[in-house]
């Protein structure tokens, strides 16, 4: 199993959306390492969900229903996407000043490359995360 993080404008597609929906298609993806990110995630995965640009925060947990595919929006080139359902809304958002204070996590892409989209985590980031959000799977 391997843990991830996705990057989403709130006020473009939100948990709440996610929610709505039931499940999603993560397309547009444009950025080599984020595709290839998601080319790595595994049915099950679970895939954290931040809201980028505007709230800076974690606001809850997805999971891999369906493994990478062609992105039937790319015009041209080589990009793929997944599928993701909601799993579980974090009981208290974790912002990315909380989480930028937290020692064990200042390795993580979410810290270092500021503008990637799709993000492996390390277990212990993905749990460490989870508990700050005052949820658990």
């Amino acid at each position: 199993m391997n843990y991830w993080l996705v990057k989403s404008e709130p006020f473009v597609y939100s948990y709440d959306d996610l929610i709505e929906e039931g499940k999603t298609m993560w397309e547009g993806v444009r950025n080599y390492a984020a595709r290839n990110h998601m080319r790595d995630m595994k049915l099950g995965d679970y895939v954290l969900f931040y809201h980028s640009r505007k709230g800076l925060e974690v606001v809850g947990v997805t999971k891999v229903v369906k493994e990478h595919y062609p992105d039937p929006t790319a015009e041209k080139g080589d990009w793929s996407v997944v599928e993701i359902e909601p799993y579980k809304r974090f009981n208290k958002p974790v912002t990315l000043k909380e989480i930028k204070a937290v020692d064990s996590l200042q390795d993580i892409a979410l810290v270092r490359i500021g503008r990637l989209s799709v993000m492996p985590l390390p277990k212990e980031a993905f749990f460490k995360i989870m508990e700050m959000g005052e949820t658990e799977l």
